[in-house]
């Protein structure tokens, strides 16, 4: 039997509705933990970034600090001496620059897809096919260093710069042919995320080039010889620390020694070089121009001076942006 009260408590709900404010704070709560993951993923996306782009920020803005470098030192020694090095280094070396690292931007993207295809021994075979390819472009390049005073000339440079702008780029021959086997190895290391090995040489390069200009100009009196002496030494002695590394050890899945198989196949690696280097070559030879086009001007001493001062700063500063785009590759 039935007692009173019965029906009512048998429409009393199990769980009490959860007030409104409670259910404001879960959301709350929920979107606080979605901002935390967020943020966190972030930072850890940083890391991972500074990581590779760290290394990589250091390598380029030392490699590039040696022309700075130079710069500065020849800038005591006269201001016919600082505008030849402007025209030689803006206009001669970024023109075959230009050439060079876009015939070497194919191994980047070859060496990457043979490491993610685990394919490791093709990266040492597309490294040997790179040195052959860009050795034979150094080599169609080198008559511009050669008649550099009569092709100044010709383009309407100043005589006395011109003749000077000559014995620089003498100097800058072995320099030209070191970015043959520079460029090259520094991709290849990258590519197996070895990049700590390219920094230390890399700053090695800056600090020795400081040191060895300072001693030459300073202290020796040598004057532009000393100079250009001084990079010539500094640029390669990272490469000869590269190629140990590579040679004895360092890259045992990707390295197997010589074979003649790098001699084969090279009208793709030539195609592929070429096709991806034009845009390249593009954006680094728009400053040729402003520099030949200032070398017109009545006083080019000063003019030129100031113009590669202002370029080698900006693209000093553009080694921190390429770094990273180096490491988002």
């Amino acid at each position: 039997m039935e007692k009173p009260g019965d029906d009512e408590k048998l429409t009393v709900p199990l769980l009490e509705p959860k007030p409104a404010t409670y259910k404001h704070q879960e959301d709350d709560d929920a979107e606080e933990d979605e901002v935390g993951s967020v943020r966190r993923r972030v930072v850890e996306e940083n890391k991972k970034l500074w990581v590779v782009a760290g290394p990589s920020i250091c390598a380029r803005f030392s490699s590039f600090g040696v022309t700075v470098i130079s710069q500065a030192f020849i800038g005591h020694i006269g201001a016919t001496e600082l505008a030849a090095y402007a025209l030689v280094s803006t206009v001669l070396m970024r023109f075959s620059n230009g050439i060079l690292i876009g015939m070497a931007s194919a191994l980047e993207t070859l060496c990457g897809q043979s490491y993610g295809a685990k394919q490791y021994h093709m990266l040492g075979i597309y490294l040997q096919r790179s040195w052959i390819v860009l050795f034979c472009c150094a080599v169609i390049l080198l008559p511009i260093y050669l008649f550099t005073t009569p092709l100044l000339i010709a383009l309407g440079q100043d005589p006395d710069i011109s003749v000077v702008a000559g014995t620089i780029s003498l100097w800058y021959i072995p320099i030209m042919f070191s970015y043959v086997w520079g460029l090259t190895i520094q991709m290849y290391l990258q590519s197996q995320s070895k990049n700590m090995i390219v920094t230390y040489l890399s700053l090695l390069n800056f600090g020795l080039n400081l040191f060895l200009s300072w001693l030459m100009v300073v202290k020796f009196h040598l004057g532009l010889a000393g100079v250009m002496g001084s990079m010539v030494i500094a640029c390669w002695i990272p490469i000869f620390g590269q190629l140990a590394y590579v040679f004895f050890g360092g890259c045992p899945q990707t390295w197997t020694g010589f074979s003649s198989s790098a001699f084969t196949d090279l009208g793709a690696i030539i195609k592929l070089s070429i096709s991806s280097g034009v845009m390249l070559c593009v954006e680094l030879w728009y400053n040729t121009i402003l520099v030949l086009l200032t070398g017109y001007m009545k006083n080019a001493e000063v003019a030129l001076d100031a113009l590669s001062i202002c370029l080698n700063i900006n693209g000093w500063e553009m080694m921190i942006a390429i770094g990273f785009l180096a490491a988002t590759g």
